[in-house]
């Protein structure tokens, strides 16, 4: 299964709004081996997380201005959000984080 779904969202900003209103309200960081949500003060190993949603954006005016929005849900049943920078110049997630998560789309009649 690929790992970017087409985008309908015109921009970043609009994808994070639609999220939050499907009930993704945490934000995920990224660390080396696992994400963490800072106001919750959890850590989410990847095994234990599944991507329901994954839109990619470019930036317009810069090819470094790259980004992939995550919906995630945790089994505990946090959801939330991670962006994911990538280009040139990005910290993006490694292949072999994301190869530890489950990757499970919601269907867009379901959200």
């Amino acid at each position: 299964m690929p790992i970017i779904q087409p985008n309908p969202h015109s921009t970043l900003i609009v994808g994070i709004e639609e999220l939050r209103k499907e009930g993704f309200t945490h934000d995920f960081n990224q660390c080396e081996y696992h994400l963490e949500c800072k106001k919750l003060k959890k850590i989410f190993k990847p095994a234990n997380l599944t991507i329901t949603h994954a839109y990619r954006f470019e930036g317009m005016s810069s090819a470094g201005d790259n980004s992939v929005l995550y919906a995630i849900k945790a089994d505990d049943g946090t959801k939330g959000i991670l962006i994911d920078a990538y280009g040139v110049y990005a910290n993006a997630i490694s292949p072999e984080m994301i190869e530890k998560f489950r990757v499970e789309y919601d269907s867009p009649d379901e959200t």
